[in-house]
């Protein structure tokens, strides 16, 4: 009896101790970040995000088309709550600035296409997203964001160069808009 109960306190201790180090999982494989927000000073951005794909609805996308105008990349998965939770305030602010800023999602983990679109027409998605159920668009952006880190948002310049982040839902609507006039005002 002795034994059997040292062996599932050993048990029990391994997995609190585990979990110390990753919030948010939801045993999905996913660790959603705490909205803490990075602004990337003009000298440090880099070059130009390069990435291309396929839409959800199967067009092609290139994000080098949104050059010129600042851009909003929010990757998500339906199965990621504070992703449910941020896509009406992402839908808000297209339907706000959509003229001045392009939106592109990244929509990651979906196990089809169909699924994402189905999310999509729920919370009235207008803008693009990148199907990429492995994952792979969000290495675009490698050294910037966590591959396995959802939700999670960049916001790219007028050239394309990573100009914030935001690691996590996105703390509110205000943020972002601050975000992305700070990213649209910056020019070399």
């Amino acid at each position: 009896m002795r034994k059997k109960l040292g062996g599932l306190l050993t048990v029990v201790m391994v997995g609190l101790l585990a979990a110390c180090g990753q919030t948010g999982t939801n045993e999905a494989g996913y660790i959603s970040g705490d909205g803490r927000t990075q602004e990337i000073p003009v000298a440090d951005r880099g070059e130009p995000v390069e990435l291309t794909g396929e839409t959800l609805d199967g067009k092609p996308f290139d994000l080098a088309d949104t050059r010129g105008k600042v851009t909003v990349l929010n990757v998500w998965w339906t199965g990621c709550a504070p992703c449910r939770k941020e896509m009406p305030m992402l839908q808000a602010a297209y339907e706000e600035l959509g003229d001045e800023v392009a939106f592109v999602g990244l929509n990651t983990r979906d196990a089809s296409a169909a699924q994402g679109l189905a999310f999509e027409r729920h919370y009235g998605v207008e803008y693009p997203s990148v199907y990429s159920p492995d994952g792979a668009a969000v290495l675009a952006l490698k050294g910037s964001l966590a591959p396995r880190a959802i939700p999670a948002t960049a916001i790219l310049d007028t050239e394309g160069r990573v100009a914030a982040l935001i690691r996590g839902e996105i703390p509110s609507a205000r943020t972002l808009d601050e975000l992305v006039s700070a990213a649209g005002e910056s020019r070399d």
